[in-house]
């Protein structure tokens, strides 16, 4: 008995060794030839996509050398991190498409005005905003931003062609750069020539504060209202100018889960998001599930997260006219982990972010007309609601402290709020407001929903649970 005990050892062992010796085939759909001018990660790395961990100085090299081989990519700089890391956006459409993006996204921006006469959306691309590993220490996310640049790059599918065709994808392949790459040198650092999988080893177990936050510890994820940091400034400077019609926001949770995408647990939505919000969201997610049935990956949905708090990459949109979506791969935290579910690796993991983002991209092709009139939609039901709103308009003013009008004035300028200087002083419920240090926000602007989420007060729930106290 103890003998067969060995060779099922010995087979389990070799079975997931095997698995880590995985080539850029294993993410990759079957049924594409690819460009032999782009180059792949091997190419780039010098190892196999999952093989190790790519650090963030590796990444921004594979972005550039995709965008300076592909006509179908652009790509800029949006900004840079405490640690002078740049922060990379790529652009990727048809060569068509590009050769007039400026144009799109002026009629795109239309969408969002309802004063603007809104012409015939039948040959308008989607806008989607593809954003990934906001926590370091979520790695698979990059990895699957990887594989993703090089398929859209490369691939010569018809069925991809007619996607450039009608989608601008904004791909953020690292929203944590200093994250990342603090977590990416603690899982090389650790790393056995024979993986170990043990849960207990050090690789699994970053010293504080690990790859999670950025250089001052902040978790970036709940910043996208407060936006107090330079890698959030980017990111909303980005959402602002293009108001995408669906973000996607890349995460990794407990090793023992499986995948979760959008919709959440719906008693826990926030009651300012429209309810054909959350349908979308659903219809969407139906697309997820069929792709990752195909792999063979297990997966949940409406259980365990929340679509509350306004201040997360998931969520934001859905203030905004778009639709968030949440997705939560289990955590290899390393290169391969023993988990209730048997061993995961870190190249399993980036398969079904991959799997997903592929999905989401299919999703909102097919699903274009009905994004883009939901967008327009929101802001026209946003305009007459804030006409008919009993509330014309917020004051807030500091007599004391003209640093604190300042430095509020500073956040909402951020996601494009107008604000009026008080023509005189005024008196509100006995408070007195100088029309040399107090503001007001008239509430018939385009952004009322989102002013109705930072200032109004919320009392009335469906659920007294939240998913963290963010909420």
């Amino acid at each position: 008995m103890k003998s067969i005990y060995c060779i099922l050892f010995f087979i389990s062992f070799i079975c997931n060794a095997q698995q880590q010796l995985v080539t850029l085939e294993y993410f990759l759909p079957q049924n594409s030839t690819y460009n032999e001018k782009i180059p792949t990660p091997k190419s780039i790395f010098n190892f196999e996509l999952g093989e190790m961990h790519t650090d963030h100085n590796q990444v921004v090299h594979f972005m550039n050398a995709i965008a300076e081989a592909s006509d179908r990519v652009q790509i800029e700089t949006t900004g840079y991190t405490y640690e002078n890391r740049p922060l990379q956006l790529l652009t990727i459409s048809s060569p068509e498409n590009l050769a007039k993006i400026d144009e799109i996204h002026k009629r795109h921006l239309a969408l969002t005005d309802s004063n603007a006469s809104v012409q015939d959306v039948s040959d308008l691309p989607i806008v989607v905003y593809l954003g990934y590993s906001i926590h370091g220490n979520e790695s698979s996310g990059t990895g699957a931003a990887i594989a993703l640049a090089y398929y859209l790059a490369a691939s010569e599918s018809p069925e991809l062609e007619k996607i450039l065709d009608n989608t601008v994808i904004l791909l953020d392949p690292s929203l944590n750069p200093d994250g990342l790459h603090r977590f990416s040198t603690w899982v090389n650092s650790h790393k056995s020539k024979n993986l170990v999988t043990d849960p207990n080893d050090r690789e699994f177990n970053e010293a504080w504060p690990g790859g999670r936050f950025n250089h001052y510890w902040f978790d970036m994820n709940r910043d996208w209202l407060p936006v107090q940091l330079p890698e959030s400034q980017a990111r909303i400077r980005t959402y602002r100018k293009w108001m995408p019609n669906v973000l996607c926001d890349f995460h990794e949770m407990g090793t023992n889960s499986t995948y979760f995408f959008q919709p959440g647990v719906q008693s826990r939505t926030n009651p300012l998001t429209p309810e054909l919000n959350q349908k979308l969201t659903a219809k969407i997610a139906g697309y997820h599930a069929k792709a990752l049935d195909k792999i063979g990956s297990f997966y949940f949905v409406e259980d365990g997260f929340d679509d509350f708090y306004y201040g997360k990459g998931s969520t934001y949109p859905d203030i905004n006219g778009g639709i968030g979506i949440l997705f939560e791969q289990a955590s290899s935290r390393g290169h391969a982990q023993q988990s209730v579910n048997g061993v995961i690796t870190f190249p399993f993991t980036i398969r079904n972010q991959f799997t997903t983002s592929l999905s989401t991209l299919q999703a909102t092709y097919e699903m274009r007309k009905e994004l883009l009139k939901y967008q327009h939609e929101f802001f026209a039901n946003s305009s007459i609601e804030s006409k008919n709103n009993k509330i014309k308009g917020y004051v807030f003013g500091d007599e004391k402290d003209a640093t604190k009008v300042k430095e509020l004035t500073k956040i909402l300028s951020q996601h494009k709020i107008e604000m009026l200087q008080l023509k005189e002083d005024i008196t509100i419920n006995k408070k007195k407001f100088s029309k040399d240090l107090s503001v007001i926000i008239p509430m018939e602007q385009k952004n009322s929903k989102l002013i109705h989420a930072i200032f109004d007060r919320q009392t009335k729930f469906k659920d007294s649970l939240f998913y963290d106290i963010s909420a």
